[in-house]
């Protein structure tokens, strides 16, 4: 009889504990829910703006094909090894969203095992972790959070990395940032930011209502590219921090409803175990109450 109060008892509390776990669960879906759907926004917002710069430089190169810029410079006479290759790495402040950071980190792995000069320059709390217990160089002073991405920081972090590549500091930047492809998948993915490339430009992919006119370069093409390419380098990662953004809370929603789900199963569970033990008990005290009934009758 006392065993199974004691079990009875055990197992309400650990569905009341379930329980209050679902409800903070189910508030972090709905923060994060809220999130994604603004930064969502903030990047349809600005998208048109820098497919025009895109453009731009397309258009340049198709008009000046001779054209020779330090932006496009792959500085080929510098050995593999002796690269000096820079990483934007954005990765999340906080857990709980499942393999996110996992796949960043798991990316920049196998970028840092090419040969090289490598330097991070690493957006997120768990990243700057990972990262300094690798032994990695890591820029200290580049210290930025990925909540709430603004054209702002993107502009300082581009002013960084650009300063570096014109001085010949660095020779090669990539930015390895989370994709979200659709609503229910994210894809981790590296882009070249310096130096640029003809190829991109020559096959990108353009909404077709950018409008395409006749180009006067004043006062001089160099002159035009030193405007324009620090710009799109700046819209590149402002891009790629609110597609993180965005992904961050995709994948954290994602592993909110898998744990909400979860956790209404095992209330489920616990339910029909607590039911039992209840009906256990109740049938032990009416055995026992007749059993004491007919003793006193003998």
């Amino acid at each position: 009889m006392e065993i199974t109060m004691a079990n009875i008892r055990e197992i309400q509390s650990r569905i009341n504990s379930v329980k209050d776990t679902m409800k903070i669960t189910n508030a972090m879906y709905m923060i994060s829910s809220s999130k994604m759907t603004q930064a969502k926004k903030k990047l349809a917002d600005t998208e048109p703006y820098f497919y025009a710069l895109q453009g731009e430089i397309s258009r340049i190169l198709r008009h000046i094909p001779e054209l020779e810029h330090h932006f496009f410079d792959q500085r080929t006479k510098i050995p593999e090894e002796e690269r000096r290759i820079a990483s934007i790495v954005v990765t999340a402040d906080k857990g709980l969203a499942g393999a996110y950071n996992h796949n960043i980190e798991k990316l920049e792995e196998e970028i840092l095992s090419r040969p090289g000069i490598h330097k991070l320059f690493v957006v997120g709390e768990l990243g700057r972790h990972y990262f300094a217990r690798r032994g990695v160089e890591i820029d200290t002073n580049f210290r930025y959070t990925v909540q709430k991405p603004t054209m702002h920081r993107a502009r300082e972090i581009s002013g960084v990395l650009l300063d570096q590549f014109i001085s010949g500091d660095l020779d090669e930047i990539y930015i390895v940032y989370t994709r979200m492809e659709n609503s229910v998948q994210s894809q981790a993915e590296v882009v070249k930011l310096l130096p640029l490339e003809r190829s991109s430009f020559n096959e990108m992919k353009m909404p077709l209502n950018i409008y395409r006119e006749a180009i006067d370069l004043y006062p001089s093409v160099e002159a035009v590219m030193e405007s324009i390419v620090p710009n799109y380098v700046t819209g590149m990662i402002y891009g790629c921090l609110v597609e993180a953004y965005a992904s961050e809370h995709n994948a954290r929603m994602m592993a909110m409803k898998a744990a909400t789900d979860s956790a209404k199963e095992l209330i489920r569970d616990l339910s029909i175990l607590y039911n039992r033990a209840r009906q256990a008990a109740i049938t032990q005290e009416i055995t026992e109450v007749c059993s004491g009934a007919k003793a006193q009758q003998k």
